[in-house]
């Protein structure tokens, strides 16, 4: 009886110990993705922001579809899944908006200007605009369609200098590409990409550039997550300023 009754206080213990649950610890956030369409000329900065929004939301990875803001929208208003759009340009947020495919109301959170991108050195010491028209020499710009072509193309009507290039790319990494290869002497870039650049290309600043300045405007996405959207867009007006200057965008 006595084994009896101690094997039953034993079990007894036993079971009363068992029941008490463990300490439970923070559940795992949700793992989300967000997605981010953004021009070209935002690839450096907008990595590093990235990767910045990322460490102050857990469980949030930023995948971005960086291109010319032109495809980027045509790809919006065929079906693409996003929820954030960064043009390099007014008038391709302006598409996506009359193509209903923009959410709220999109608003202007950086600037940018064109320079010239030469060879180390300058080696044809290129000086201004004007030079672009030099017998020989292979100059590249934007498609007029993509951001970076129509502010070439208003320089060029404000200057009334007539540039010939000898190619018209769809963004402005492809324009900066062909002058670190030296397929071409020089291109016409934002001082953002000649900037992340450095010690590959030189520039020439030109003071016409200050008439073709172009906004960036961010918007969210119609059907994306609207409220992670809201919150990187939020980060990329507040928190962003700092890596957006160090890449050389003006504020807006």
């Amino acid at each position: 009886m006595r084994t009896a009754a101690v094997l039953s206080a034993v079990a007894l213990l036993a079971t009363a110990c068992g029941s008490d649950p463990a300490p439970a610890g923070s559940p795992a956030p949700e793992a989300k993705t967000l997605t981010v369409f953004a021009a070209a000329s935002l690839t450096e900065s907008f990595t590093a922001l990235g990767k910045q929004f990322e460490a102050a939301h857990a469980g949030v990875t930023v995948k971005f579809n960086f291109a010319g803001s032109s495809a980027l929208v045509q790809q919006l208003t065929q079906g693409a899944k996003a929820d954030v759009f960064a043009s390099a340009d007014q008038a391709n947020m302006d598409k996506g908006v009359k193509g209903g495919v923009i959410d709220g109301q999109p608003v202007v959170f950086a600037t940018n200007k064109l320079t010239i991108a030469v060879g180390k050195g300058n080696p044809l010491k290129i000086a201004g605009f004007a030079d672009l028209t030099k017998s020989g020499l292979k100059v590249v710009v934007c498609a007029p369609q993509v951001p970076c072509g129509a502010a070439e193309q208003k320089v060029e009507t404000a200057t009334k200098v007539d540039v010939k290039p000898v190619s018209e790319e769809q963004d402005v990494k492809a324009v900066l590409a062909k002058v670190q290869s030296g397929d071409a002497d020089a291109g016409l870039v934002y001082v953002t990409d000649a900037t992340a650049a450095a010690g590959k290309v030189d520039k020439v600043d030109f003071p016409e550039s200050s008439g073709a300045i172009n906004n960036y405007p961010i918007a969210a996405v119609k059907g994306g997550q609207a409220d992670l959207a809201k919150a990187f867009n939020d980060y990329i007006l507040s928190g962003g300023r700092p890596e957006l200057t160090k890449a050389g965008f003006g504020a807006p």
